[in-house]
């Protein structure tokens, strides 16, 4: 309690100068006008602590879990503000791990929130195991993210199973009611099943299912974007795990997801779906791998860890050059991905059609394992020379345009949880190291033929 009471103060101190200098000119080493110097180290703390801080003060108060999204207008869409976000949550207690361990929290208050989301869950309206993509907070039961998405959800349960299995390896080992609530994270995980998103044995993992409608989605999952964990985690499920050929077969498409793409000299092997040239959102090299460790990951396709630095130095190379000329574009403010854009909502990536002059801090933030000396000129550029129009009471908001002067102060869940649990992973490993401590995971690679 002494150590999370110590690091609050520092944050406070910490907040009320980068307040300060928010309001003043800075030169690129971060120092401002009078001399006061903020150092990397304490600037990543910050941007951690604050956007923890949506996951921790924001949270919807019933569940414990991560609100879809915020709005500081409070303005919201369909009138949801207290709709939960199943995969957001995720990258939530992940983020929450990391609070722990940087003292913004004590252990056991920490535990104290996993308990209720848990307990939440328990109850949470769930199809062959699996969740949907948004649940009432109040309630617990499913709310449709489009007219037939009404029941299962495959791939948001995995990044939700991605982040409680690093719950559950936190806390295996600790005191009696710690260990009671890893084995009712460990009863969860063990009742998605997973095969059974083969719909009737295909060599493919389907995205959807609805107690109404089916498989009429009819969305298969295959590569290349952002659902390889879904593959590694179905593989591994010690109960209901999919054979290795809809891995291959399905994800890999039997092998037509190898390419030899790419731009600016720096090579792509993976075929991205729609954006094979310059490869896809960000997102893509983010939500696989907060718990996924890339550094060693390989298979008969890709060197995983590689192939994330060169899709993030494209989308920082093609901002650097901005070849469509937009405002504010430049090597220290970049970062394409899906989030908030000026009509609504849009994947942005590097390319002609898909890049709508919108930055999107979570982009070159969560990149700060692949690309650390560009993430942290972007870092220092989004809090030194942008300030208060992109910061605030949970850390950076969710995209802006300088091109069309816009600057909206809203969160997303899904945008907001990788900034804090990648940094966390570039500067100790945390979450890589917990989720790769499973031995499920472990068998799962192995059963694909992973080396890592």
């Amino acid at each position: 309690m002494r150590r999370t009471w110590f690091c609050l103060f520092f944050i406070l101190i910490l907040n009320i100068s980068c307040s300060r200098g928010n309001n003043k000119s800075t030169d690129k080493s971060g120092s401002d006008t009078t001399g006061e110097i903020l150092s990397d180290d304490s600037l990543l703390t910050l941007v951690q602590y604050r956007t923890f801080l949506y996951f921790w003060d924001g949270a919807e108060p019933n569940s414990g879990m991560a609100r879809e999204r915020f709005h500081v207008d409070g303005i919201y869409p369909d009138n949801d503000m207290n709709v939960v976000t199943t995969g957001g949550t995720g990258f939530g207690v992940m983020a929450i791990l990391a609070g722990i361990e940087r003292g913004f929290i004590s252990r056991d208050e920490g535990y104290s929130r996993f308990f209720k989301v848990i307990e939440f869950l328990k109850k949470s309206d769930r199809f062959h195991g699996a969740y949907p993509h948004w649940i009432y907070g109040e309630t617990g039961s499913v709310k449709p993210f489009s007219p037939k998405d009404n029941g299962a959800d495959i791939v948001e349960t995995a990044y939700l199973m991605q982040g409680l299995l690093t719950v559950r390896q936190y806390f295996m080992d600790g005191s009696d009611k710690e260990k009671i609530l890893a084995a009712d994270i460990d009863r969860l995980w063990r009742e998605v099943e997973w095969n059974w998103f083969t719909k009737g044995g295909e060599n493919v993992l389907y995205w959807h299912w609805s107690p109404d409608f089916g498989w009429e989605m009819n969305f298969p999952v295959q590569g290349y974007n952002e659902c390889l964990i879904l593959y590694i985690l179905a593989a591994s499920s010690p109960t209901y795990p999919i054979q290795s050929g809809v891995y291959h077969e399905g994800w890999a498409r039997a092998g037509a997801i190898i390419t030899s793409s790419g731009k600016y000299g720096y090579i792509l092997t993976l075929k991205h779906n729609g954006a094979v040239e310059y490869g896809g959102p960000l997102f893509w090299a983010h939500y696989s791998y907060l718990g996924l460790d890339p550094r060693n990951l390989r298979d008969k396709y890709a060197d995983y860890w590689q192939h994330n630095i060169n899709q993030t130095l494209i989308n920082w190379k093609w901002c650097s050059l901005n070849p469509k000329n937009y405002t504010g574009y430049s090597s220290v403010c970049w970062g394409l991905t899906a989030g908030y854009s000026v009509k609504f909502y849009a994947a942005h990536c590097p390319g002609e059609t898909n890049d709508l002059g919108v930055i999107s801090p979570t982009a070159a933030l969560s990149s700060f394992p692949y690309t650390p000396v560009h993430s942290m000129e972007a870092l220092k550029h989004f809090y030194f020379d942008l300030g208060n129009k992109i910061w605030g009471e949970y850390g950076f908001y969710d995209g802006f345009s300088e091109q069309y002067s816009w600057f909206p102060q809203k969160y997303l869940a899904i945008d907001q949880g990788p900034v804090v649990v990648m940094i966390e992973n570039y500067r100790s490993g945390l979450l890589w190291n917990l989720f790769m401590s499973c031995r499920e995971v472990h068998e799962g690679l192995n059963l694909l033929g992973f080396n890592y």
